[in-house]
């Protein structure tokens, strides 16, 4: 650093301040100090400066799955909405294990992130206390819980859920099916498939025409699997609500190998607006969480709690619109 400062004609601390995006350097100073930093071939050395600032500059993070393109969107929107402060973003998947979370919760604030975003409300006593007591900002994701441990950026999906039955007996629809995984690991699966049925209990509709696909996430296969289950044991069914859009498609696609038309004899639909809703035929109609804007606010909440940006938009539970997206599959 000092031979960078000296290159430049400036201090070592104007050099360190020069790197750090958030801090007060007129920009003609800074071109100079990375100027002569890339000729030099300096590279500044984060981890020193954390320590000497007691700042390590990145969010810790936790998902589900790293396979699962809806939170990928999530990290993606965070990440976009953090990164010109100088925050990075450090992962770690849960793959649907509340004990894996608590593991990989205690190990992420081993390296003081300055922040941590969480996959939903349902944590283990441990894990609980351990974001209780982090000291940090607490952002809980993809859900609404009742007690909140810091802030929340989320949706209710019973709500949601409750929403596509209103859709399907919309449409005249009257013995529905619900397909999901292993609700005891997806708390998310487990609100949908429960406003499913507080929907179906309300409008005076069947409620047992339920099918556990597997664990989570449950896969195309899976889904392909199900509808097969669900078709001989309650033939006369005419829609189906899937956990997901991959097992929706994974349906859709079993519907067409066995001559079942859709949407005529079955409607079927999913959750998660992903890619393969939009193209395959006919198109899946599903809910769009709006994955990207949860991990947006979210880091606009990070940002505000940090000092480091006022966010207008910006509260302690923040909540999100799913969207039913009106496609070919049950109309």
């Amino acid at each position: 650093m000092a031979d960078v400062a000296r290159e430049a004609g400036v201090s070592p601390m104007t050099v360190s301040r020069a790197f750090k995006s958030q801090t007060h350097v007129n920009e003609e100073t800074r071109r100079a100090v990375i100027e002569a930093a890339d000729r030099l071939g300096y590279v500044m050395n984060n981890t020193a400066a954390g320590l000497s600032s007691q700042k390590t500059g990145f969010v810790a993070v936790t998902i589900p799955s790293i396979n699962n393109a809806n939170f990928a969107d999530t990290v993606r929107g965070l990440t976009e909405a953090i990164a010109e402060w100088g925050l990075q973003v450090l992962l770690g998947y849960t793959n649907y294990d509340m004990d894996e979370e608590e593991r990989l919760v205690r190990q992420l604030l081993t390296r003081r992130p300055e922040a941590i975003v969480v996959t939903g409300g349902a944590h283990t006593g441990k894990c609980r206390r351990m974001l209780e007591s982090a000291g940090i900002p607490v952002i809980e994701t993809w859900d609404l819980p009742h007690q909140p441990i810091g802030s929340v950026v989320g949706f209710s999906n019973a709500d949601a859920a409750a929403m596509m039955v209103r859709h399907l007996t919309g449409t005249g629809r009257r013995r529905l099916a619900f397909i999901g995984g292993d609700t005891t690991r997806d708390t998310r699966g487990l609100d949908r498939r429960r406003g499913f049925l507080a929907e179906l209990q309300r409008q005076g509709l069947e409620t047992h025409r339920l099918v556990e696909a597997g664990p989570p996430p449950i896969s195309m296969q899976e889904g392909a699997k199900a509808l097969t289950y669900l078709m001989e044991k309650w033939p006369d069914t005419d829609a189906v609500m899937c956990v997901s859009d991959l097992a929706a498609f994974g349906a859709l696609s079993q519907c067409q190998r066995a001559g079942i038309a859709v949407p005529g004899q079955l409607a079927i639909c999913g959750f998660g607006a992903y890619e393969v809703a939009r193209v395959c035929v006919p198109s899946i109609t599903t809910i769009d969480p709006h994955c990207r804007e949860i991990g947006r606010l979210a880091g606009a909440r990070i940002l505000q709690l940090l000092g480091l940006k006022e966010a207008s938009e910006s509260e302690a539970v923040m909540r999100i619109t799913p969207s039913l997206m009106d496609n070919e599959s049950a109309c």
